[in-house]
């Protein structure tokens, strides 16, 4: 019998060492690195088996696809970001924040399935199936076809697929189902990727997609071992503030489409609605002409969205001017406050407080939208309303420059689109010229409103 010897390994990654560690090398976790018993010196070997006749490897090109072909789960947003719909056998794990809206929309995906005649089997591992049957009643999400259990062992949900036998399995959530095969209480490591590897592999066994809600720790990231992620097959994240309806899903990984789509979504009373058109979400609504508005097209993975930046500039005497923003980067803000300052010629702006803010709750993050944040504020600075045909995007460098963002053309012909003839983007050179052709469009449409009054 070999002797044990001490070793330590994370719960996250795998990782292994010989001398505990408070923080994982790998990932960076700290206090997952736990004493394992490692056998050393073993003498076995492993057996070969020989496969099956419906095993045995084929060449590629007799490999037939039609199992692995995307069905659609009747939420055209949803599918967007799948890649077309759902794979059977797909193993799809959705994380997101408390109260956001994962299990209203799979309710949502549950329904739209059943009703296109295949069988769904919703389990809740944190609700009473009457709580979900009340859901499901205000969101119109009843059809015979959609079968509910209320359970958090393993397995008794295996019990509960021979006995329905679905062509969709919903797990809400896999952090609170538990397997008799791992010690520990649910949630830890073990009993998540206990748990989350024996839905795969009945997934896999019998061409069963299964979609599985995942909790998120304070950081943002997916609860439980990093090997979860590594596992399924495709991983969605549901983003949105609880103060605005606005919801976007996110594919961060997907074996079978692209990860740089996003779906929209919108919260209401009766559920979860889809958006495939939200150009008006992000623009304000007053049709009278304002200073200190700008309008940028910013793009949400292969989406172009236009936004609005809204800017307001107050005279102060204090020593220190304030410096508010919300839903963009402040130090960007304060990057292009000193461009506007030093390149653009708007000397008094440290003797003003600066607000900027964007329509709708949506963030801007990109670079892209410099050059309308500049705009919108040498807008309020000069008293000066942009004309809403005029849309800004570009990055503005130290240099006062102007330079060029990834996919100029999508989001020009989104700005055209939607009525734009006026976008200011590299081609304006500097954002001292980007400024004054905002302003002297400014005055043109200032002049066409009076003569029109008269």
């Amino acid at each position: 019998m070999a002797k044990p010897t001490s070793a330590f390994r994370c719960t996250e990654c795998g990782w292994s060492t010989v001398k505990w560690a408070g923080r994982c090398a790998e990932c960076q976790q700290w206090g997952t690195v736990v004493d394992v018993a490692e056998q050393t010196g073993s003498t076995r070997t492993l057996q070969a088996v020989v496969p099956s006749a419906a095993r045995v490897a084929r060449p590629i090109g007799d490999v037939q696809t039609e199992d692995a072909s995307h069905r659609p789960s009747g939420i055209g947003e949803f599918d967007r970001v799948l890649g077309g719909g759902i794979v059977a056998g797909a193993a799809i794990l959705l994380s997101g924040e408390p109260g956001v809206g994962k299990s209203t929309l799979l309710l949502e995906v549950a329904a739209r399935v059943a009703a296109t005649g295949r069988r769904v089997l919703y389990v809740s591992a944190e609700e009473s199936v009457a709580q979900v049957r009340l859901r499901a009643g205000r969101t119109g999400a009843l059809h015979d076809e959609l079968y509910l259990a209320a359970e958090t062992d393993l397995a008794t949900i295996l019990g509960q697929v021979d006995q329905v036998s679905p062509e969709l399995l919903i797990v809400d959530s896999v952090q609170t189902v538990s397997s008799s095969l791992s010690d520990g209480l649910p949630g830890q490591p073990s009993q998540v990727r206990e748990v989350a590897s024996t839905l795969i592999r009945v997934a896999k066994e019998r061409q069963l997609p299964v979609l599985l809600v995942g909790h998120v720790t304070k950081d943002g990231t997916i609860a439980g071992p990093r090997l979860l992620e590594h596992l399924v097959d495709v991983v969605c994240q549901f983003e949105g503030d609880r103060q605005t309806s606005l919801r976007f899903v996110r594919a961060l990984k997907n074996r079978f489409g692209p990860t740089d789509e996003v779906g929209c979504f919108e919260m209401t009373g009766d559920g979860i609605s889809e958006v495939p058109d939200p150009s008006g979400l992000f623009l304000s609504r007053s049709r009278n002409v304002v200073s200190g508005t700008c309008v940028t097209v910013a793009l949400e993975g292969r989406r172009a969205l236009p936004v609005e930046v809204q800017a307001l500039v107050v005279a102060t005497k204090a020593p220190q001017p304030r410096r508010v923003v919300n839903g963009v980067d402040p130090s960007r803000v304060a990057m292009i406050l000193a461009v506007l300052e030093r390149r653009a010629g708007l000397r008094q702006l440290g003797d003003h407080d600066v607000y900027v803010s964007t329509v709708g709750g949506v963030r801007l993050v990109e670079p892209g939208a410099d050059l309308a944040i500049a705009v919108a504020i040498a807008s309020a600075m000069r008293d000066r309303a942009v004309p809403h045909e005029l849309a800004a995007f570009g990055e503005i460098s130290l240099a006062g420059e102007v330079r060029p963002v990834t996919s100029a053309r999508q989001r020009q012909g989104e700005a055209r689109r939607l009525g734009y003839t006026t976008i200011l983007d590299v081609e304006a050179g500097s954002v001292h010229a980007a400024v004054e052709r905002a302003m002297i469009a400014a005055t043109s449409s200032r002049e066409r409103e009076l003569d029109a009054a008269f």
